[in-house]
């Protein structure tokens, strides 16, 4: 049983947001929240930002891009999983940052959004790259742990667990239904004076 696709590396183009501390009500606002979906965001991502002229993920040569690349601490603020809905529904498969906020971290991978955590020096990089030549693309390696852009190529480390999850594109309860039948035998074999799991047929 899988709920999200196994991944394994992505080769992308990126865009560089360059801003600091980006909160989960600056990627995507509260009012958007009330929605009880867990897709339909793409227009909710940077709402506000959105109104600003020509802010940069509405350039047309960035179209398609599918890897942010963004300042220090991403993601901090609440604890908001409709944001990392906002950033793949936007077609973010990747966000490499200087630090993440914990909660954000675990929310996107347990929903297919690889966070990847890089020093100041390495994220300034990037951005100076794909901002020369938009067109650059960069090799997110997840098996190795490895990324790679213009012959340059950097390691990252993420959570074990969560690397394995995302590897086989599982997230925490399909995780758990891989275990149903060992979950079956263990609730079987309960005294029955304790709960039991209720099945429905």
């Amino acid at each position: 049983m899988t709920s999200l696709k196994p991944f394994d590396a992505y080769t992308g183009r990126a865009v560089a947001l360059r801003r600091d501390n980006i909160d989960t009500d600056q990627i995507v606002p509260a009012e958007f929240c009330k929605r009880v979906t867990k897709t339909g965001y793409a227009d909710a991502l940077f709402a506000r930002w959105r109104q600003e002229p020509d802010f940069i993920l509405d350039r047309s040569v960035h179209k398609g891009a599918g890897v942010l690349v963004a300042g220090r601490n991403f993601g901090i603020g609440s604890s908001r999983e409709h944001a990392v809905w906002a950033l793949k529904d936007g077609g973010f498969t990747v966000v490499i940052a200087t630090g993440f906020g914990d909660i954000f971290q675990r929310n996107a991978m347990n929903n297919g959004l690889l966070p990847v955590d890089q020093p100041t020096s390495v994220v300034e990089l990037i951005m100076n790259e794909v901002e020369r030549d938009p067109g650059l693309e960069l090799t997110v390696d997840l098996v190795n742990c490895r990324l790679t852009l213009a012959g340059n190529g950097w390691d990252f480390t993420v959570n074990e667990r969560a690397r394995q999850l995302l590897l086989r594109g599982h997230d925490a309860i399909s995780a758990t239904l891989q275990r149903d039948s060992l979950i079956a035998e263990y609730e079987a074999g309960r005294p029955d004076w304790l709960p039991t799991l209720h099945r429905s047929s």
